[in-house]
């Protein structure tokens, strides 16, 4: 969707229309969550500081979020997903890719399928979604991005090497900025330097990414659309207004998110045996200590003294702490379950059958 909760607050606030908005907590260390369109032409973007937002854009409308109806749209936009497909893989309230090779309309093309979940989202929400076509996930995640707003891109597989060739390696999934250096130092700028690169080289420099790298420079990419989700972890965090380092206040605080954590475990009915404690200090580095049990974590009398035994190990006297976070994973089911991975917010379609389009 294209900038999702501004979209539904414009939506709902004609006076907001055409003005620069960001959704999000007008404090000292909010963070924006969406930014429109008009706000981004002064630089505003999300998970920016607020304060840094307003400093770009003096005449920035700071709206407070309302999750619940940005929830219900999502809701509206899934249900017509499935009119076309079951497959459908939710990234976020306003992302998912869609298998639609074999689908509930009957059609042969995935553009036309495109047009006609776009077309039907705008009637049904007055909002608009960019789409993007391909034959796999990887194609179809960077042509949604490629239009925006309400863009519609097809990369078809006879042209899928150029249209990767082209692209600069930010573009490519798993190239943070970090990586992005990396590999700019490296000589790497765009998809076809990286294609340029060996299977070897890459795994040397990256691991395991390299391999990934390596596949995406040629426009492989087999995961599936799983349509069934199965939650690996559950979590939450606080951001302080103010640095905090004396103890009773850390303690405090603390309780503070294993009260919420065992209300999210309790909701969700999950299981594990992993406690992970995150800490960010005031210089924005950021460390986890976990411990892993043989019960299961799910009460407050369980996790509180795991919580501050992973918090005795924190040296914060000498570095002021602006946000704690825990989290309960390594599931029951599945005591190797990775981490979970957090994405934001398009929407995508794929694949459709090889006819040029």
């Amino acid at each position: 969707m294209d900038q999702f909760f501004a979209a539904v607050e414009q939506r709902n606030r004609p006076e907001l229309r055409g003005k620069p908005v960001a959704v999000g907590w007008d404090a000292s260390r909010g963070v924006v969550s969406t930014a429109s369109y008009e706000a981004r032409r002064y630089g505003v973007h999300s998970a920016q500081s607020i304060q840094v937002a307003k400093r770009l854009c003096p005449d920035l409308i700071i709206v407070e979020p309302h999750f619940q109806q940005y929830k219900e749209v999502s809701n509206q936009i899934r249900d017509i997903f499935h009119d076309y497909t079951d497959l459908v893989e939710p990234l976020s309230l306003d992302e998912a890719f869609l298998d639609v090779t074999e689908n509930k309309k009957g059609m042969d093309l995935g553009i036309d399928m495109a047009m006609q979940i776009k077309q039907r989202i705008l009637d049904t929400t007055q909002l608009t979604a960019s789409a993007g076509v391909s034959y796999c996930k990887f194609l179809a995640k960077i042509a949604s991005d490629w239009r925006k707003p309400d863009g519609l891109t097809v990369v078809h597989p006879d042209r899928a090497l150029d249209f990767i060739a082209q692209l600069k390696v930010e573009k490519i999934w798993g190239v943070g900025q970090k990586t992005a250096e990396k590999m700019h130092r490296m000589g790497i700028f765009t998809g076809d330097d990286l294609r340029r690169q060996s299977l070897l080289h890459l795994t040397q420099q990256f691991g395991k990414m390299g391999q990934v790298f390596y596949d995406f420079a040629r426009g492989v990419d087999h995961r599936p659309v799983i349509s069934e989700w199965e939650r690996k972890s559950v979590s939450c965090e606080r951001t302080f207004e103010s640095d905090i380092s004396q103890t009773a206040e850390v303690n405090a605080q603390l309780d503070l998110v294993i009260s919420e954590l065992v209300r999210r475990i309790a909701k969700s009915h999950f299981q594990g045996y992993t406690l992970t404690l995150k800490v960010k200090f005031h210089d924005f580095q950021q460390i986890t200590r976990s411990i892993t049990v043989p019960h299961l974590l799910l009460t407050l009398a369980g996790i509180q003294p795991l919580a501050r035994q992973l918090m005795n190990e924190v040296d914060y006297r000498q570095h002021p702490i602006r946000l704690l976070g825990l989290g309960v994973s390594n599931h029951k089911e599945d005591s190797l379950s990775p981490t979970p991975q957090w994405q934001q917010l398009e929407l995508h379609f794929l694949p459709w059958p090889d006819e040029t389009c």
